[in-house]
């Protein structure tokens, strides 16, 4: 609706400030482009193995070793165009009619039509603010029945920032471990955008008992500015990885071939760019939920990654706007914003939770500041 409005808008010549991009607005680093150059000059631009190339494999096999501490063959591992796809094999492999599958809110907008796409029914806990935006074991236990199949963690969180420790992780798995027909899909792909210092887990790692039910889900599109190259992976046991990739046999093939080289040089080349761009990102959050704060009407919670602002407006609601409109949602807020302020950003609605609104700071500090203040002036037009 928003996204919309906002097309409307730009369309009309007005200058729409956006702060909705889910991408760093970083370069991808030169020597990944120069190793897609290089594979186009040797004639690497044929059809690939339909799960991805062996050295790909190779590569991600060495990450998910050097990194997590966790180990998988050749034939437990599969790349696909981007991990969307991959979440998107795994449901349609695995779901059927009736099936149920975990999504604890706020969770990114297609998990749920994913689902629904398998045929499946997306059961939504919802994880307060109150709580870190962190799903509890005993919710979890509450929402399993006879008709579960997954259990979707994505941590850290788009659109909260919120990230799992390996402890809390071990909770979760205790539940798990009374229900073993439910298995696990993790959605990394944030992994590399952690702050504070603070240490990445993922199931698999935290509670090595639950591998053999868990899907590992990452890809190279956030940690290395590479999300246009589309390509994600994912890494489970290998009956479930040959369904996924029958099934991408029948849809899409292989992932680009260029691509792929490209991800081997950035799994395997030098890693001095994640952390710099993890730099940059702190600081912009800090700036970026130091301002809301200052707000009158908005709370921000510090987000532990991604590069997100999940932010409360709902100290807002009943306030009414010059034109006599009354703010009852996040999503009248946003539409308030852009009408406004020119400014885009999105409603928690979108995310299962409507009491919030989501701005990216994968964006210049100067487009941040101006946004923030745009968001104050927009508060103060609001009268009670």
């Amino acid at each position: 609706m928003a996204g919309q409005r906002a097309r409307e808008l730009k369309a009309q010549g007005r200058d729409i400030l956006g702060l909705t991009t889910g991408e760093p607005d970083f370069d991808t680093p030169e020597h990944i482009q120069e190793a897609a150059i290089r594979a186009m000059r040797a004639g690497q631009t044929r059809y690939t193995d339909v799960g991805g190339t062996p050295a790909l494999k190779e590569a991600i096999a060495h990450k998910f070793r050097s990194e997590n501490g966790l180990d998988y063959s050749s034939g437990e591992i599969m790349v696909g165009t981007g991990a969307k796809q991959v979440i998107f094999n795994a449901l349609m492999c695995t779901v059927d009619d009736g099936d149920e599958v975990i999504v604890p809110a706020p969770y990114w907008v297609s998990y749920p039509d994913i689902v629904l796409l398998a045929g499946g029914v997306p059961v939504f806990v919802d994880c307060p603010a109150a709580g870190g935006f962190k799903l509890r074991p005993a919710d979890l236990e509450a929402a399993i029945t006879p008709r579960t199949r997954w259990l979707i963690l994505n941590s850290p969180n788009n659109p909260s920032g919120a990230m799992h420790t390996a402890d809390e992780l071990r909770a979760l798995a205790e539940v798990l471990d009374r229900h073993p027909q439910v298995w696990v899909l993790t959605d990394d792909i944030y992994e590399h955008l952690v702050y504070d210092g603070a240490a990445f887990a993922t199931m698999a790692q935290a509670a090595p008992r639950m591998k053999e039910r868990t899907l590992t889900v990452n890809g190279v599109s956030k940690a290395y500015a590479m999300t246009g190259w589309r390509i994600g992976y994912g890494a489970a046991p290998a009956p479930l990885v040959k369904a996924m990739t029958k099934l991408q046999s029948q849809s899409t093939s292989g992932p680009n071939a260029i691509a792929q080289a490209a991800s081997v040089a950035a799994l395997t080349g030098p890693q001095d760019f994640v952390a710099r761009s993890r730099e940059i990102f702190q600081q912009r959050r800090d700036a970026v939920v130091d301002a809301l704060n200052a707000i009158d009407g908005i709370r921000c919670a510090r987000p532990e990654g991604a590069f997100y602002a999940f932010a409360a407006c709902d100290a807002l609601f009943g306030r009414r706007t010059a034109d006599g409109r009354t703010i009852a949602s996040s999503d009248d807020w946003i539409l308030h914003l852009l009408s406004s302020q020119d400014l885009a950003a999105l409603q928690g609605s979108a995310y299962g939770v409507p009491t919030h609104f989501r701005i990216s700071f994968a964006a210049g500090l100067d487009h941040l500041r101006e946004g923030c203040a745009r968001i104050a002036r927009a508060c103060e037009a609001l009268s009670a």
